[in-house]
């Protein structure tokens, strides 16, 4: 299945987009302002993506690209060791590889002491997210996601300057993305260089014991079922199978996605239940239910 034609067919998309931050260079070192920001997740985040720095293709006309940068920790100073991470990206023909056992333009790598990643492939393309409409157009991307131990997991996008439909989509046009709109700068080899660097955040813990308590499948209102699956520090939220959203713990019980929706708030119950309340949605909604499936380790 395309992209676009899944996004035509959930109605329960979400997305996550979080504060403005970024990275300066003081002639030293680098300093952080802010976490790099968040961005949406995606319906095709595909878990397990093969260890590898070079995604090229045999046979591909894609414009060859690296994409490279060094992942820091909160105080933008600090390389991060042991950092893992994964990107995905639709190919020349406007197509995420969703299903094959090959991973197509979906690899993954973990740093060495001095934070660097990079990895090889071509220059995504954009593509229109619903076929019957002009305004779904989507500029080209690359997904990013970092996950560190003791640090909040990072689930990221990056666009590119002068890229079409920049200036129009919801996301990329967002205040949130401007340090995530990269140049991208023609080598003499050919390729061209992308650099990105990422200032990660601390993590609000939350104990296992309550992980266990409120992931499972939850009944919502209009015959919803929505299912919580823990991932690292990340709470996926998927819809019929899919996944639909990230959310970073807040304190209380509360989840959310970094523009403020969705946010997800779980309710212990004095009979043992689980309450959720997911508000508001995409579509502007407010669902609540209670779990009626737990897991058993």
């Amino acid at each position: 299945m395309q992209r676009r034609t899944f996004i035509k067919n959930s109605s329960l998309t979400v997305i996550s987009i979080s504060a403005f931050g970024g990275l300066n260079w003081n002639g030293k070192h680098f300093e952080g302002d802010n976490p790099t920001t968040t961005d949406i997740l995606g319906p095709f985040y595909r878990p397990g993506a093969p260890l590898r720095s070079n995604l090229r293709l045999p046979g591909s006309n894609g414009a060859p690209i690296v994409l490279k940068g060094i992942i820091f920790k909160e105080d933008g100073k600090t390389p991060v060791n042991n950092a893992f991470v994964e990107i995905w990206h639709c190919d020349e023909h406007e197509v995420y590889d969703n299903a094959s056992d090959d991973y197509n333009y979906r690899g993954a790598q973990k740093t060495k002491a001095d934070g660097k990643y990079e990895f090889k492939s071509i220059l995504p393309v954009p593509y229109k997210a619903n076929p019957t409409d002009e305004a779904s157009w989507r500029p080209a991307h690359i997904h990013m996601r970092v996950s560190v131990p003791d640090q909040q997991d990072l689930i990221t996008q990056i666009y590119f300057k002068g890229g079409k439909y920049v200036e129009t989509d919801t996301w990329a046009s967002a205040p949130q993305a401007v340090n995530r709109i990269l140049a991208v700068t023609q080598k003499s080899s050919g390729e061209s260089e992308i650099v990105f660097n990422v200032l990660m955040s601390k993590e609000i813990p939350l104990d296992k014991k309550v992980y266990d308590k409120i992931t499972g499948l939850y009944q919502l209102n209009e015959n919803t079922i929505l299912e919580f699956i823990k991932n690292d520090d990340l709470l996926f939220m998927k819809r019929n199978g899919q996944l639909t959203a990230s959310l970073k713990y807040t304190g209380n019980n509360s989840f959310v996605a970094g523009i403020g929706y969705p946010k997800v708030k779980f309710e212990l119950q004095k009979d043992g239940n689980v309450k959720v309340i997911v508000e508001p949605t995409a579509a502007g909604k407010t669902y609540t239910g209670t779990k009626f499936l737990k897991y058993t380790q």
